[in-house]
C-alpha cells in the first residue's frame, strides 16, 4: 500500500497534476503521523496496511462532510475541489460492496460469530473490519448490524 501511495505522488509530480499531487501529500503527512504515533506504541514498523484503508476511509469521510457544507453554503468550487480530492483517496480502496453484499457479509458475520444481541456488536463490527477493511463505510455497516442484533 505504501508503495502505491509513494508511485502515485511520483506520477502527479511527473504529470504536474497539482491536485493529486496536492491529495498525495496529505495522505502522506497523514500516514506519516500515524506512523509516528505507532512507533510511540513500539510498532517501529508504521501502521499495517489495514489501518491505512481505514485512514483513508476516514479521509474521505472528511472530505465528504466539508463538500456538503460548502455545498450548503453555495461555494461550488470549493465543494468540486473536495469531491475531486475524494477521487484520488477512493483509487486506493479496493471495491466498496453494494448494500445488498454488505447485508450478506453482515449476516455471514453476524452467524461466524455466534452473534445473539446487541452484546455481541462489537465482536461482529471487529470481524468485519478484519475481513472488509476498505470496502464498507463502518459507520454506515454499525447501523445495520444494531438493527439486525435488534430483531434476534
Amino acid at each position: 500500500m505504501r508503495d502505491r501511495i509513494t508511485d502515485a505522488m511520483k506520477q502527479a509530480l511527473k504529470a504536474k497534476d497539482q491536485v493529486a499531487l496536492g491529495t498525495m501529500r496529505l495522505i502522506m503527512a497523514a500516514l506519516k503521523d500515524r506512523d509516528i504515533a505507532a512507533r510511540g506504541n513500539g510498532n517501529q514498523d508504521g501502521i499495517s496496511d489495514d489501518d491505512i484503508l481505514s485512514m483513508l476511509q476516514t479521509m474521505i469521510k472528511q472530505r465528504n462532510e466539508s463538500a456538503k457544507m460548502y455545498r450548503d453554503g453555495d461555494r461550488i468550487e470549493l465543494a468540486e475541489a473536495e469531491e475531486a480530492e475524494i477521487k484520488i483517496i477512493q483509487s486506493f480502496l479496493p471495491a466498496q460492496l453494494d448494500d445488498a453484499a454488505m447485508n450478506k457479509a453482515i449476516k455471514a458475520t453476524i452467524a461466524e460469530t455466534g452473534a445473539s444481541s446487541v452484546k455481541d456488536m462489537g465482536q461482529v463490527m471487529a470481524s468485519l473490519k478484519t475481513n472488509f477493511a476498505g470496502q464498507m463505510d463502518f459507520s454506515a455497516v454499525s447501523q445495520m448490524v444494531k438493527s439486525i442484533l435488534m430483531d434476534k
